[in-house]
Formats: C-alpha cells, sequence, structure tokens
C-alpha cells in the first residue's frame, strides 16, 4: 500500500493549495470552522468578543479576510482530494458542510477527520463520498479511540499524533481500519521514524518531507507498471 501524502492545512490559503498540488500531493487538509453563519478555513481560533484570532503566538486581527470553504472548493482546478478537519463540538458544523457540499454539487471522495467525533460521524453518514477519519492527540484519546474501535462501526482511518505511535499500535489500528495517518511529520528523522512503524499516511507541513514521500509512491507505481 502506498503511503499517502497529506498536507497539512494547505487548505487553509488559496496560495497554499496550489503549492501543495503543485507538489503532487494525495490529500489537501483543511481546518472548518462555523463563525457567525459561515463556513471558514483557517487553522486560527476566535477569541470571542475580543477583535482577533490567536494561535499559540500568532495574533491577527479579527477583521482579516477569511478564506471560506465555499471559496476554496470554487477555486480548486485540479480535482483535489480533500481532508476537512472539522473544529469545534456543535452539530450544525456538520450540517452546515453537508449542506454547502450538496449545494456546490461536490461529489468527489473526501476525507473528514476531528478529534470530536459526532462531527465526522455525521457528516459521514449524511454523505456517502465522505470518508470518516477519527483523529487522537492524547493518550486518553487513544484509549477511547481503541475502545471505539472495538465497540463501533470502522472509520475508513485515524489521524494520530506521531508520539502516540510504535510499531505495535500502528499494526493494533491497520487491524481495524483501512489508512494510519499521522501528524506531525516535519523533519527527515520523524518521516524515516513513522516510515519504519508502518503508517499508510503523512500528514506535515514542510515541502521536502512532501516531495519524499510523493517520489516513493512515483518510484512504487513505476515499479508495479513494470
Amino acid at each position: 500500500m502506498n503511503v499517502l501524502a497529506i498536507a497539512h492545512r494547505a487548505g487553509n490559503s488559496l496560495a497554499r493549495l496550489a503549492a501543495a498540488n503543485d507538489l503532487g500531493v494525495d490529500v489537501i487538509e483543511c481546518d472548518v470552522h462555523g463563525h457567525r453563519g459561515r463556513l471558514e478555513v483557517r487553522h486560527l481560533k476566535s477569541a470571542g468578543p475580543l477583535p482577533f484570532l490567536w494561535d499559540r503566538w500568532e495574533l491577527v486581527p479579527a477583521s482579516a479576510p477569511r478564506l471560506g470553504l465555499a471559496e476554496l472548493l470554487a477555486a480548486d482546478q485540479h480535482g483535489t482530494t480533500f481532508m476537512l478537519d472539522l473544529k469545534g463540538r456543535h452539530p450544525r458544523t456538520s450540517r452546515a458542510v453537508a449542506g454547502l457540499l450538496h449545494e456546490v454539487g461536490h461529489s468527489r471522495p473526501m476525507l473528514a477527520c476531528g478529534r470530536w467525533w459526532p462531527l465526522v460521524d455525521a457528516l459521514a453518514t449524511d454523505l456517502d463520498y465522505v470518508r470518516p477519519v477519527l483523529s487522537a492527540r492524547t493518550r486518553g484519546e487513544l484509549f477511547r479511540l481503541r475502545r471505539r474501535l472495538e465497540t463501533g462501526p470502522a472509520p475508513f482511518g485515524v489521524s494520530m499524533h506521531a508520539s502516540l505511535l510504535d510499531v505495535a499500535v500502528v499494526a493494533e489500528l491497520h487491524r481495524r481500519v483501512e489508512r494510519v495517518m499521522t501528524w506531525p511529520v516535519n523533519d527527515q528523522d520523524v518521516l524515516e521514524t513513522v516510515l519504519g512503524y508502518g503508517v499508510s499516511g503523512v500528514i506535515s507541513d514542510d515541502a521536502s518531507v512532501l516531495e519524499q514521500v510523493v517520489a516513493r509512491r512515483d518510484r512504487g507505481a513505476h515499479r508495479e507498471a513494470k
């Protein structure tokens, strides 16, 4: 099985979308927020009534232009496979995404991921071309994920923080799901480590890491074609 090259947050701006498509990645991830009746794609978080967006050490005026999910889909010229990282916990977010995708006539395969799994499940239930991916960042979430995979319907894949993985965990997860993806993979050492674990998807912000995954994929396809 080829390892998917997944461009982390590349769908959060049109410039990064174009750059990731030029690299030939398999999947482009974006962060979807429902905000005041609009679906926005951004990693920056709102600060309630305060007039800025923030993420760690970054502050941006709340009045700065924000890319909408509808604009992102309209700008795509490559038949991109998107992975929508659904933020928050309110059910209206998944309902709004399903409504927008129906409205624009999107029907290509798409991934939906998130750490609040009911949103992911709801979107995948509403749209049969959406493949659910359950995310886990902490040991507690990994524990709950194991219980979910033992008792509930199997998702298409899981998206795991690299610190949670080893060979045994990846093998266990692969017995339950088609794809085991991991983040953040932003340097050569981490890439070699997670490939050694047997992951089947690499989520990265780094162009050189994505280029390596794409090159390995293309070499594998070339060998299979011979």
